[in-house]
Order: structure tokens, then C-alpha cells, then sequence
């Protein structure tokens, strides 16, 4: 009786697990399309940081795949990030964000190739630092650019 009981709530466990994936990538899905450029980025940020966070985590276990799946999807993350610089309209700054972009990128094939959890630290540093800045753009700024870019 105890088997039974303790595999039926291993399969219920399963269940619940499965179905707040579900609900979180539901979750998501709405979020994006309800958000303005602003927060799509900052969203972006937030997930980068939660992918390091995980791949930090998988390193520690050595659990080499999940490791590796983490920091592949942040790389992911940063190219997304460097495809919305616009290096018309921001000169310098989209310059400079695309190479630190890069830098961050070359960072952490070294940190999964060579279990480096330093350097997994130091791009999530760096990503903090840079999402600090986004988010300290003041709301009239955002707004602005929301109109501008449903006028083009």
C-alpha cells in the first residue's frame, strides 16, 4: 500500500511540476506581447540572469548538459540583445554595448569549457550593471521612444 501511495505522489508531484511549467511559459507568452520595447529588454536581462544563475548551479551538481543548455540559451540571449541596438541612432553607446555584448559571449564559452564559475560571475555583473542603467531611464524617455517608434 505504502508503493502505491508513494508512487502515486511522485506521479502527482510530476504532474504539478509539469503543469506550472506550463502556466510559466503560458506566463511568459502574455507578458511578451502585452510588453512595450522597454521591458522586452528588460526581460531579456532578467532572463539572462536567471539562465547564469542556473548554469552556476548545474556547475556546482556537474551536471555538464543542463550547464551547457544554460549558458547556451544566455549567448542566445545576448545575440537578441545585440540585434536591438539600433547603431544609427545610439552611435557610441550601441557601439560599446555590442562589443561588451561580444566580450560577455567570449566569456562564457570559457567559463562552460573550463567549469569557470568566475567568469559566470563576471558576466552576471556585468549584465546587473548594465540592466541597473536600463531601468534607471526615466519614464518620459521610454515614452518618447514608444512614439517615435509607432510613428516610423
Amino acid at each position: 500500500m505504502t508503493d502505491l501511495t508513494d508512487k502515486n505522489i511522485r506521479k502527482s508531484g510530476m504532474q504539478t511540476s509539469a503543469a506550472m511549467n506550463q502556466y510559466k511559459k503560458v506566463s511568459v507568452r502574455a507578458s511578451v506581447e502585452n510588453a512595450d520595447p522597454h521591458t522586452l529588454i528588460q526581460m531579456l536581462f532578467d532572463g539572462a540572469m536567471e539562465r547564469l544563475n542556473k548554469a552556476k548551479m548545474h556547475m556546482k551538481q556537474g551536471n555538464v548538459a543542463l550547464k551547457g543548455e544554460s549558458i547556451s540559451r544566455t549567448i542566445s540571449i545576448l545575440d537578441g540583445l545585440r540585434a536591438s541596438l539600433d547603431m544609427k541612432a545610439e552611435g557610441d553607446i550601441a557601439g560599446n554595448l555590442e562589443s561588451l555584448y561580444d566580450y560577455m559571449q567570449r566569456q562564457l564559452l570559457v567559463a562552460n569549457a573550463q567549469n569557470k564559475v568566475d567568469k559566470i560571475d563576471e558576466v552576471l555583473s556585468l549584465i546587473g550593471e548594465i540592466r541597473a542603467g536600463w531601468m534607471a531611464i526615466p519614464q518620459e524617455i521610454r515614452n518618447t521612444a514608444k512614439i517615435e517608434r509607432i510613428e516610423k
